[in-house]
């Protein structure tokens, strides 16, 4: 088992929801957290919840490259390294396809997808001097279509087919890379408050969970590409 305690992982959006499950676990196990996301109040509030100075709190909006690059130059001056990488930055917008607008469309791309390769490009020469970690969040949108989810799926489809391929690309630089595809989750996306009414779903934390395991994985094991339901439905 690899040990993880003093790694650094970076999380885009990770202010709420998946990407702050995933903090607060990485925390628990001993890892140095740098989560960013666009709105500062959202930021401040937390790095307060977190509690910890090991934590980095950037703001920084995956569409913008520079942002990004920033990001992972401040993180690189504040704790030396960077290890992990989690692009969990997201947004959704549902219509038929007549009905998408152009705006909800560039949004979820440039969110979803381009800002996946932005952290990831920003990020590369870091991962490569570490032998690090890229996880994308993606989503069972990347492989199930549906009615009203035409940008949504596209931007997903996007995410695992690139996430894979950059892993083709990466693994002979010592860099793994893994695609997470959850189902339901209980979380603040499209903003959606959680509630009792959620318990049936995965948790923000069941995710952290699977990445911890991830990087505590033997070096010569790739899970590549992770489906992950609820037990049940609703």
């Amino acid at each position: 088992m690899q040990h993880i305690t003093n790694k650094v992982a970076y999380i885009t959006g990770g202010t709420k929801g998946i990407g702050f499950g995933i903090a607060k676990v990485l925390l628990e196990h001993g890892v140095k957290v740098a989560i960013s996301g666009r709105n500062p109040a959202d930021l401040a509030r937390a790095k307060a919840e977190l509690g910890t100075d090991n934590v980095l709190a950037i703001q920084s909006d995956v569409i913008h490259f520079d942002d990004e690059v920033k990001a992972v130059e401040e993180i690189a001056a504040t704790f030396g390294q960077l290890d992990v990488v989690i692009a969990n930055a997201g947004v959704g917008r549902f219509a038929p396809v007549d009905e998408l607008s152009l705006e909800d469309w560039n949004t979820m791309i440039g969110t979803n997808l381009t800002g996946v390769f932005h952290t990831m490009k920003a990020s590369l020469d870091q991962l490569k001097k570490n032998k690090g970690y890229y996880i994308s969040i993606a989503s069972l949108a990347g492989t199930n279509f549906f009615a009203g989810g035409a940008g949504y799926n596209a931007s997903k489809f996007g995410v695992v087919g690139f996430t894979q391929a950059a892993m083709l690309d990466l693994r002979n630089h010592d860099i793994k890379c893994t695609t997470i595809m959850p189902g339901s989750v209980t979380s603040n996306f499209n903003d959606h408050v959680p509630s009792d009414a959620d318990g049936w779903k995965i948790q923000p934390a069941d995710i952290g969970e699977m990445i911890v395991n991830l990087l505590q994985m033997n070096p010569n094991v790739l899970p590549s590409k992770i489906e992950v339901r609820p037990t049940k439905t609703s």
